[in-house]
């Protein structure tokens, strides 16, 4: 049997990165993998790509920032499948920019993706989740939301803020059978590092003992232990994956 044989997981972000990464673990570990992010044919492929894996697969075009658009997502999850079993909340933006630099817009955007994107996930699944009496909530946390970062005043503060749910829901929804959980990956080697110079890249990797980025798989096994009942009673963790970086 596997880890997370049919379990409904709706992932946000899927089709790129540490999300897209999650979606093909989750669909390699039996779970039926319903991938949400905002690019037509991003989706479709990441759900090819979980079918190839032999999942049971469905995708959304979905805006976590617009909650019509979530709420519609998820209704049509539980009338094909009846339940949800587990959210990622792994949707996220950057618009990075120093405190005396940063425009309204861009503190707001990334605001709007991080922090309310979160919140509409997560309650839109959490009156179904507690009236099954079972369910996990993953929180896309980050080393910026432990220890801040240059540059990141807006992205800071969600991830901080993704903690602050984090903590705040496990104690809500623990009681109802529900886990609620963050992981605070550190530098990953993803599509958002595309634009990065590689100096910069190298001082990163320098900063790290294990002298190395992370891979998107390194977080979507995590995800995959935490979603499955190997970590039934992990709840309110924040776990950073960040080859030990904050050492």
């Amino acid at each position: 049997m596997k880890r997370l044989d049919g379990k409904i997981s709706l992932i946000t972000g899927a089709a790129q990165g540490i999300g897209l990464a999650t979606a093909l673990k989750f669909a390699r570990e039996g779970a039926v993998v319903i991938v949400c992010d905002v690019k037509q044919t991003a989706v479709e492929d990441a759900v090819k790509q979980c079918e190839a894996l032999g999942a049971q697969a469905m995708g959304f075009v979905m805006d976590v920032t617009q909650r019509s658009m979530v709420d519609a997502v998820v209704a049509q999850v539980l009338e094909r499948f009846g339940r949800i079993d587990v959210l990622v909340n792994n949707a996220g933006i950057t618009q990075d920019a120093r405190l005396q630099k940063m425009t309204l817009e861009q503190f707001d955007r990334v605001i709007d993706v991080n922090l309310r994107g979160v919140f509409h996930c997560a309650q839109a699944v959490a009156d179904s989740m507690t009236a099954q009496g079972s369910g996990v909530i993953l929180n896309a946390s980050s080393v910026v939301g432990i220890y801040g970062n240059f540059g990141q005043t807006n992205y800071a503060a969600t991830k901080f803020g993704v903690i602050g749910f984090t903590k705040t829901w496990s104690r809500e929804l623990g009681p109802k059978g529900v886990r609620v959980n963050a992981v605070a990956p550190g530098f990953i080697a993803t599509p958002i590092l595309s634009t990065i110079p590689e100096k910069v890249i190298s001082e990163m990797e320098h900063r790290v003992p294990l002298r190395r980025l992370g891979q998107p798989e390194e977080i979507a096994n995590v995800y995959a232990f935490l979603a499955s009942d190997e970590a039934s009673y992990i709840n309110g963790a924040v776990i950073e994956v960040s080859g030990g970086m904050s050492v």
